[in-house]
């Protein structure tokens, strides 16, 4: 495996990723859901759409993520690399909290404040994360990267997982890993019931390290990163019987006259899990096939997507609120907000952060050089 081919489709992934993060963060306040500022009319058909997909791009980024801390620990040594993560994950983490987070808790609820202005201050100490408790993961699991990258690098290891590499060389081999997913997404789901996002509710933490490992493991043998290229048509056969299983069981009837309701929830997690581990495989695969360069926007994006995480759910939830408030179609209210969002995020971006040293390192990019 060529380091072209190692990187290029991570970095086109990574962007589109999160742009779908964006866009589903865009439709949250039409959908139904109890979301932080929400629309008086919403689409049932809407929410049924983003259910589907949010079962595999948080999996997906948390796997490149680990894929991308294993090639930088191959490159530099524990020790920078820990700093490398403290600069550009953990400072614009506290920075985020303090400084991005805050307009969305008021304007969740701006008749419990007197102003904006007066509230900050408060609201800055409280350190919500927010939407960046994906951050506050990812610095988790970069500390963890350390020795799992040691593990993987011994005799030990090396012996066991060329075993596991013929086995997943076979038909479906690497679909099979679904098995293992499964299992642990309905046990952690069945003794710790817990939908909050702190990186302690280990039924979410949990699941999300177990797309970072396979992402640094999977990156560690070229025959695998080959073997998602020449299967990636049987995985998008998988990733289609999974998605019908999904909505066949997502649209069926009542069923609690036949089945328990641990059950029905643990048939839900299975379904979620095939969804999320084939919908990997395929989009890794034909990843492969057709990202495969890297014209020059694509860099520029690829450093700007990190910022653009950070700002874009803040940016959404201070728009929207007006927007919300016209009395316009939901469509036109969702489209002008999927502009105006993106305009304003990116334009944050590349006037505040991209030019500035110090802005740039508060915001995870490294320093320009001159």
């Amino acid at each position: 495996m060529t380091e072209r081919n190692r990187v290029y489709e991570l970095d086109w992934l990574r962007v589109l990723l999160i742009f779908a993060v964006f866009i589903h963060h865009v439709l949250m306040p039409f959908n139904g859901d109890d979301w932080h500022i929400m629309n008086n009319e919403s689409s049932k058909l809407l929410d049924d759409i983003m259910v589907y997909f949010e079962q595999f791009r948080l999996p997906a980024l948390f796997f490149i993520a680990g894929a991308g801390s294993y090639l930088l620990l191959s490159k530099i040594n524990s020790k920078a690399f820990i700093k490398d993560k403290f600069l550009r994950l953990f400072i614009p983490f506290v920075v985020g909290m303090m400084v991005v987070v805050p307009p969305q808790t008021y304007f969740e609820d701006t008749q419990a404040f007197e102003s904006l202005w007066q509230a900050y201050p408060e609201l800055a100490l409280k350190f919500q994360p927010n939407h960046l408790w994906f951050i506050e993961f990812l610095v988790v699991f970069s500390l963890l990267a350390v020795p799992l990258f040691k593990l993987t690098q011994s005799d030990f290891f090396d012996k066991s997982f060329r075993r596991f590499e013929s086995f997943s060389m076979r038909p479906l081999g690497l679909f099979s890993w679904v098995f293992s997913l499964i299992a642990l997404r309905v046990l952690l789901k069945w003794f710790i019931p817990d939908d909050g996002h702190s990186v302690t509710n280990l039924s979410l933490s949990l699941f999300y390290l177990w797309f970072f490992v396979s992402g640094m493991w999977m990156i560690k043998s070229p025959k695998i990163w080959a073997k998602l290229l020449s299967h990636r048509k049987p995985h998008l056969i998988c990733l289609v019987v999974s998605s019908v299983l999904f909505y066949g069981y997502y649209y069926s009837p009542d069923l609690s006259p036949y089945l328990s309701l641990n059950m029905r929830w643990a048939i839900w997690w299975v379904v979620c899990s095939l969804v999320a581990w084939s919908a990997l495989l395929t989009l890794l695969g034909y990843g492969q096939q057709y990202l495969n360069n890297r014209p020059k926007w694509l860099k520029l994006t690829n450093e700007l997507i990190y910022p653009f995480y950070i700002f874009h759910q803040t940016v959404i939830v201070v728009l929207g609120y007006f927007v919300i408030q016209m009395s316009w179609s939901l469509s036109f209210k969702a489209s002008v907000l999927l502009v105006s969002a993106f305009v304003v995020t990116s334009a944050l971006c590349l006037l505040l952060v991209y030019p500035f040293n110090i802005s740039r390192r508060l915001f995870g990019l490294r320093k320009k050089s001159v």
